[in-house]
């Protein structure tokens, strides 16, 4: 059973193939074209599709398009109503819809030999719920999945045994959670549809205090549901301009309205979730919640979820936005089949190079590296020095986070390193940097979320004779959200280890390797392009090594041990 996924309508255009139940590749559009997001949500920019991503994914199965059992389209127009129905304010939104209905022509037209017919619409908050729970380690689980919209709803709640599906709630529009937030995103001078994670972060800058008036406005409801329309936030907050929330400190520091009502809207969000997941629980009875979605991204709420609901279990898709309705309208119609899934495990499903293609890609860009036998060591050193080191290792990361793959990473006791980060990266300087930490010692830094956290989607409360040690991970609310390495990452390990040794710490800082306004680094000539400039102090490229210092003082053009 060969099925490509294809996420396209919306936002993060994206493609992931699934054969026989086993997650082959699955990458996001931006990866390829270098343009965040793929592209803006609008209607207008709905027939854009992932053209890159779906042969690349077809190339890693060896497959041709007419060798395609179907191709899942994370959208079902048949679902939709005209948005003045669904009280949206989009004018345009019916071409958005036609778009959809003409997908099976575009994307033939895209992968010559492919039968339109071979396309199959699977509903968006299937696709997501499908990204959570078959893609998770259990077989019978309960699910949630809360977004912006999808066709007519925004909220799905329900249970998978064995593959198939039970809706046991759902939330018709224009009411949803994701709109809420996305909503605040834009009063606050953020990107709407793009850096609602600011919003998470800028909450605990604030205090709750307009928390009571939400929770008359923002209500669960008796039939699983919840009524959420967004408020004229103004009676709260003036609105922002764009750029101007910038600092935690200083001048003025942070706007207080406007960090209070980030604080609000998040507090109340987090309550909402809890009171949808217990009452799901309570119909279930299952021990497992895997969550999907864009509003499963946000990690506070999420670690509430893992602390305060009677589920034992709370798993989350890595790639929980939008681009994973492309895995998860792929694995639907694999379950729809019959066919047994096989567990998602890694998230390093996007492109790879082997050692000797990323050696010849620094020759060709001349520039001099090393291939030590003693990487680790060399790296754990750079960054004891404080040095900052571009870490590119293996396949890429399906989904937002950086995860040891495509990562930016620093010395964690440094505090200043959470501001030079922030000014390499182009960020605001309210935003925290994550730490990455071995898993064997995760749990004496580390609680109140669950460990192992391999996927950076919870936070986790910093032990406080930690906070002075690794101060540059840790937020302002005393909290960190960490992603653990076990053996499943043998070079980072072994790097992280050294480090341990060197400063008796088993952490080091990981963000994202990117500047400002870029997709996360892919291919060695993105990577490259940022050592170029940014001040980094050493690259990484699977087991090659490349010293700033030795673009100016020589080396070995050629590679070879040190």
């Amino acid at each position: 059973m060969r099925v490509l996924g294809v996420n396209a309508l919306f936002h993060d255009p994206s493609a992931a193939l699934v054969v026989d139940g086993h997650v082959l590749a699955a990458a996001e559009e931006e990866r390829f074209s270098r343009r965040k997001h793929g592209k803006r949500p609008v209607p207008f920019a709905a027939w854009e599709l992932p053209e890159q991503a779906m042969r690349w994914c077809l190339d890693v199965g060896g497959l041709r398009p007419e060798d395609l059992d179907a191709v899942a389209y994370s959208f079902d127009p048949a679902l939709a109503k005209p948005s003045n129905e669904m009280g949206l304010p989009d004018p345009w939104d019916w071409l958005r819809q036609r778009y959809a209905e003409r997908a099976p022509q575009f994307i033939a037209t895209a992968l010559p030999g492919l039968n339109p017919a071979a396309v199959r619409f699977v509903p968006h908050e299937v696709s997501h719920a499908a990204s959570g729970a078959l893609a998770s380690p259990f077989r019978t689980c309960s699910v949630m999945s809360l977004d912006g919209r999808g066709e007519r709803s925004s909220y799905l709640a329900g249970r998978y045994a064995d593959g198939q599906l039970e809706v046991l709630a759902s939330q018709e529009l224009p009411h949803s959670l994701g709109l809420v937030y996305e909503s605040l995103t834009e009063h606050l001078g953020f990107l709407r549809s793009s850096d609602e994670y600011k919003v998470m972060a800028l909450a605990s800058y604030g205090r709750p205090r307009f928390l009571p008036e939400l929770r008359e406005l923002l209500r669960t409801t008796p039939d699983g549901g919840f009524v959420a329309e967004a408020p004229d936030w103004s009676r709260w907050a003036a609105p922002a301009t764009p750029g101007t929330i910038q600092e935690p400190s200083g001048a003025g520091g942070l706007p207080p309205d406007q960090a209070d009502l980030a604080a609000s809207v998040q507090a109340r969000l987090e309550e909402l979730l809890v009171e949808l997941a217990t009452a799901l629980q309570e119909r279930t009875g299952d021990t497992a919640l895997t969550l999907a979605g864009g509003t499963a991204l946000n990690c506070v709420a999420n670690s509430r979820l893992w602390r305060e609901t009677p589920f034992e279990h709370v798993w989350v898709q890595p790639a929980a936005g939008d681009s994973g309705t492309a895995l998860g309208a792929a694995l639907q119609l694999t379950a729809e089949a019959g066919v047994p899934m096989v567990p998602m495990t890694s998230v390093a499903l996007g492109r790879g190079w082997s050692d000797d293609e990323l050696a010849d890609a620094l020759r060709t860009a001349r520039v001099p590296f090393t291939t030590p036998a003693d990487l680790p060591e060399q790296v754990a050193g750079v960054l004891a020095d404080d040095g900052m080191v571009a870490w590119f290792d293996g396949r890429s990361e399906f989904g937002p986070r950086a995860l040891g793959q495509r990562s930016l990473l620093a010395h964690p006791g440094t505090r200043a390193n959470t501001e030079r980060l922030n000014i390499v990266k182009g960020r605001e300087q309210f935003r925290p940097v994550a730490p990455m930490v071995l898993l064997e010692d995760a749990a004496d830094i580390f609680s109140g979320g669950p460990i192992p956290s391999p996927y950076m989607l919870f936070v986790h409360d910093v032990a406080p004779a930690w906070r002075d040690r690794i101060p540059a991970t840790v937020h302002v609310d005393g909290t960190a959200r960490i992603q653990t390495v076990d053996d499943s990452q043998p070079r980072l390990q072994s790097m992280l280890r050294a480090f341990r040794a060197r400063t008796g710490l088993p952490v080091v800082v990981n963000t994202s390797l990117n500047t400002a306004g870029r997709p996360m680094v892919d291919s060695p000539r993105d990577a490259l392009e940022l050592f170029g400039s940014a001040p980094v102090d050493v690259l990484v490229l699977g087991p090659h090594l490349v010293r700033r210092a030795d673009l100016f003082t020589g080396g070995r053009p050629s590679g070879g041990a040190a």
